[in-house]
């Protein structure tokens, strides 16, 4: 996103960008600065200063940064649901469907594991000040909806396609994914922030399989006839 600087007639002149550039160019310094410094690395002034604007106009873009750090969160968010789509990928594509659907349950919970560990800053910074869900037909959307982002839209999309194949009871699918979601993000923070982040890394690894295996294994429970 760096954009270098011209030498002209023994001047140096800072880039130029067309409408529209320099928001994206600001959005990519500031995913990187949270890349290595989590949510409270992302300052305005500093992305400008990364990519050799001035804040002025780095302000005709994001009025403040709060806006330039919602920017990042989505940013931030994609690159997570990507890392669950790959691990996704490589789960077995054969044999009876609920075993399919089983395995990419699990992988939807190693990639996000996985782009925890691997990306600390980001994931910290996808998760920082999210704001609380709205709920009501009526109630205003939140500027940055737990409910409609891509990992989550994705753990949503799964469990509906568990219910749909007869393997969780109708009366029994609300609210699978928050506890899905409770316990993998849980898990997560467990190795980041919590006693688990000094364990050796095959305990870690072993934790987080038994932890995934007894969400799945709970969730495929939930058959229509209650085994």
């Amino acid at each position: 996103m760096r954009q270098t600087m011209k030498v002209q007639s023994g001047k140096i002149t800072r880039p130029s960008y067309h409408h529209g550039d320099l928001a994206n160019a600001l959005t990519g310094a500031a995913l990187e600065l949270a890349r290595g410094g989590g949510p409270d690395a992302v300052v305005l002034r500093e992305a400008a200063r990364q990519i050799g604007v001035s804040p002025t106009a780095a302000y005709r873009h994001f009025s403040n940064r709060e806006d330039l750090i919602h920017a990042v969160k989505d940013c931030a968010l994609l690159e997570l649901a990507g890392r669950m789509q790959q691990e996704v990928g490589r789960a077995p594509a054969e044999g009876e469907l609920v075993d399919q659907l089983r395995e990419r349950l699990l992988a939807l919970g190693r990639g996000y594991i996985g782009f925890a560990l691997e990306n600390p800053g980001l994931f910290h910074t996808a998760f920082a000040h999210m704001t609380p869900i709205v709920a009501g037909p009526g109630a205003d959307r939140p500027a940055v909806d737990p409910m409609e982002t891509p990992p989550f839209r994705m753990l949503v999309d799964l469990l509906d396609r568990l219910a749909e194949a007869g393997v969780i009871a109708a009366g029994r699918r609300p609210f699978l994914e928050f506890a899905a979601w409770a316990t993998v993000h849980g898990m997560a923070q467990l190795l980041l922030d919590g006693p688990m982040r000094d364990m050796p890394a095959d305990l870690q690894q072993a934790a987080v399989a038994r932890a995934l295996d007894m969400v799945t294994d709970g969730i495929i429970a939930c058959a229509p006839d209650g085994t």
